[in-house]
């Protein structure tokens, strides 16, 4: 491999030919429906006030301070008149704390305290006291955690970006990452200062044109230990892959890596991304990628809330199944479900809707499968299984509350998930266990004192966050900590989010 690279060394210094860019256009994908366009973001935003206009030639008093750091700055995505949090969500708790309850929230919570945790890291409102970039950076790398690459790089972008060596390696790890990495290495290129590792700056050359710099800094690189072997050998195939023709592939790097990813992608061996992390799931939804590779994707990032609902039936839809098992059986289930509910026929919906539902909760996509489908099912005269499964689908759904109008009888047989949906509880209603647990925090149970304290002390977006840790801990198994959880969230005014909670507990961890 050493030859190799001083031959590769050598031709390149002589050829002085420039290299094509590696970048794919790819649009950035949506994670929160609300956030489909930034045109409807922009709108949202309060137009700028008329400054005052004087009415003497008095010379007013100025203030003069040295400057210093630069002052911390509103980041996020949505603002309150979009997410009715208010503008002081952060700015009564210092960031370190924030920055500590951001990392310990849960990866993977039920779909409803999942939506709250999206809404709270893209939240734009005022910054906390002190540490405010390192609360920044906490949410950003939460959101990448979840999966959402593309709602983490626009953070990035209110950012410091071309200032802070440690947001900008960041920036470029989730750039690689999506494919977008152009405006990275045209920062990089700006400021040789902020570069991550010699890697990169090879990296960017190659794809500026710079070839010939490019294989002069690998060559000193990998000679001097600037560049690991294996990133190295990436490099040089991504240099000039006809110099390598007949080799076998390299080895699949053993820790997950953004520009190894890039590099593994654009030599032609990209590595499958389901042992990776699901930020990584991203790239394959490319227009590049295979159907399978597309669905496996979707379904891994939907079920972290990181896909649109209608992404996903999109590619579950895009075509027929080449083949049989695991994502091509859930693809053709969901297909028949929609074809048999399209022609309104409950006979048909009734052969369909067992294989559809086993095949979503497979994939944990229930609630997925009910935002898509609840209403038009329930809008068909069902009786049966069939029904109990529609009544469930709608408790699942945004409409839960119409449940018990649309199926009385049902409702009057399930009695605690009509108390949990109507959000009424009646005084002889009893149960035991879990149902139980629900049910008390929609009556009498009261809320954790310290989360009441914190929110009347205004640090609501502290409060919110300690509120679903709390919550997740109770759907885990704890009954005393899930009923103070749920009874917190309506305190805090999220009326909306226990019911969503408590629904999914009771229907989604078997005992509804």
């Amino acid at each position: 491999m050493r030859n190799k690279s001083c031959l590769l060394l050598a031709a390149l210094l002589c050829a002085g030919t420039t290299l094509s860019g590696q970048e794919q256009a790819t649009a950035p994908l949506s994670v929160i429906d609300w956030l489909d366009t930034q045109e409807a973001i922009q709108a949202a935003q309060p137009a700028p006030t008329e400054p005052n206009v004087t009415s003497n030639g008095n010379v007013p008093a100025v203030t003069v301070k040295p400057l210093g750091d630069a002052a911390a700055q509103r980041v996020g995505l949505a603002p309150s008149n979009v997410t009715g949090l208010p503008d002081t969500l952060w700015s009564s708790s210092s960031g370190a704390n924030l920055s500590r309850a951001v990392e310990r929230l849960p990866d993977a919570p039920l779909p409803a305290l999942q939506s709250l945790t999206l809404t709270l890291l893209l939240a734009e409102a005022n910054p906390p006291r002190g540490d405010a970039t390192m609360f920044d950076v906490a949410r950003i790398d939460a959101l990448a955690r979840l999966g959402a690459l593309d709602p983490a790089i626009a953070l990035l972008e209110q950012t410091a970006i071309d200032r802070d060596p440690a947001l900008f390696a960041r920036f470029m790890d989730l750039s690689l990452i999506a494919g977008t990495e152009g405006s990275a290495c045209a920062i990089l290129r700006q400021n040789p200062a902020l570069s991550p590792g010699k890697a990169h700056d090879v990296f960017c050359a190659a794809r500026a044109g710079e070839w010939d710099n490019a294989v002069l800094v690998l060559g000193t690189s990998r000679v001097l230990g600037l560049i690991e072997p294996a990133m190295a050998d990436a490099l040089e195939r991504f240099l000039d892959p006809d110099l390598f023709e007949g080799e076998p592939p390299l080895p699949v790097p053993a820790t997950p890596d953004p520009l190894a990813f890039r590099l593994f992608q654009a030599i032609g061996t990209p590595i499958p991304t389901r042992s990776w992390p699901v930020a990584y799931a991203n790239a394959d939804l490319s227009q590049t990628a295979g159907w399978k590779a597309q669905l496996e994707a979707a379904e891994r990032l939907a079920a972290r809330g990181a896909l649109g609902d209608n992404r996903l039936l999109g590619l579950y839809t895009q075509r027929r199944p080449a083949a049989s098992g695991g994502v091509w059986d859930r693809a053709a289930a969901v297909q028949r479900f929609e074809t048999a509910l399209g022609t309104g026929s409950a006979d048909a919906v009734s052969k369909t809707l067992p294989s559809a539902w086993q095949a979503m909760r497979d994939v944990r996509l229930q609630t997925v499968f009910a935002a898509l489908f609840a209403d038009k099912l329930s809008a068909l005269v069902v009786s049966g299984p069939t029904a109990d499964r529609a009544f469930d689908l709608l408790l699942l759904s945004p409409a839960y509350e119409n449940a018990s109008v649309t199926f009385p009888s049902r409702a009057l047989s399930r009695p605690v998930l009509t108390a949990v949906a109507t959000g009424t509880v009646p005084p002889d209603l009893t149960a035991e266990g879990i149902e139980a647990a629900v049910l008390s925090a929609f009556s009498d149970a009261p809320a954790d004192p310290d989360i009441v304290a914190q929110a009347q002390s205004g640090a609501l977006g502290a409060a919110l966050l300690g509120t679903i840790a709390l919550t997740h801990a109770g759907t885990a198994g704890d009954v005393a900590q899930l009923t103070t959880g749920l009874a917190s969230l309506r305190a805090l005014g999220l009326e909306d989010v226990a019911r969503r909670t408590a629904l999914q507990v009771l229907l989604l961890e078997g005992t509804g």
